[in-house]
């Protein structure tokens, strides 16, 4: 029979596995996805060392990874009083963890494609013949759904949705429902 530490610990190393595999869907390398999936399951945090030894990678691939789920939002650092060592912590509220991908991804990809499509329908502006045509329309359609996107997100990061919608009533309904079933 197995115990329930052992189910824990299969279920924590299944989660960074699938974790790990889905990183590159959201734009993230596996071994930082890795990272985020180990802090995500352990709510006390570690340091680097610890990282390294838990999860198998070198010093460089988790300093780098902390670097960037920093920069995404995904985690928090500090040192605890008295010491030298950085503690990472995987952000453990969803709304905050999902403004910080949202405004990661505008910032990486959505606002520099933007700037693009929009320097090049100025370029073309004085181009005749049908290609240039062509090329002005598909950055007008390219524009126009990267600008909609743009828009939502926005919106999203104002909190005007997130008040709308109620993101945390919506989790603690959804726990509720899960611990009624």
């Amino acid at each position: 029979m197995i115990s329930s530490m052992e189910t824990t610990e299969h279920v924590r190393e299944s989660f960074l596995q699938l974790w790990s595999r889905l990183g590159p869907l959201w734009g993230i390398p596996p071994s930082t996805a890795r990272v985020h999936a180990w802090l995500l399951a352990r709510p006390e945090g570690a340091d680097a060392e610890t990282l390294c030894r838990s999860l198998g990678l070198s010093r460089g691939a988790v300093s780098m990874a902390c670097r960037e789920l920093l920069d995404w939002g995904l985690l928090s650092s500090g040192r605890p009083s008295g010491e030298r060592r950085v503690v990472f912590r995987a952000q453990d509220d969803l709304e905050k963890a999902i403004v910080g991908i949202i405004r990661t991804r505008k910032r990486r990809e959505w606002d520099p494609l933007l700037t693009a499509v929009r320097d090049w329908r100025r370029e073309l502006e004085g181009e005749v013949g049908e290609d240039a045509t062509q090329l002005r329309r598909l950055f007008a359609d390219i524009e126009g759904v990267v600008a909609m996107v743009e828009a939502t997100a926005r919106a999203f990061l104002e909190g005007f949705v997130i008040r709308k919608i109620g993101l945390k009533t919506i989790l603690k309904a959804a726990r509720r429902k899960e611990s009624t079933a």
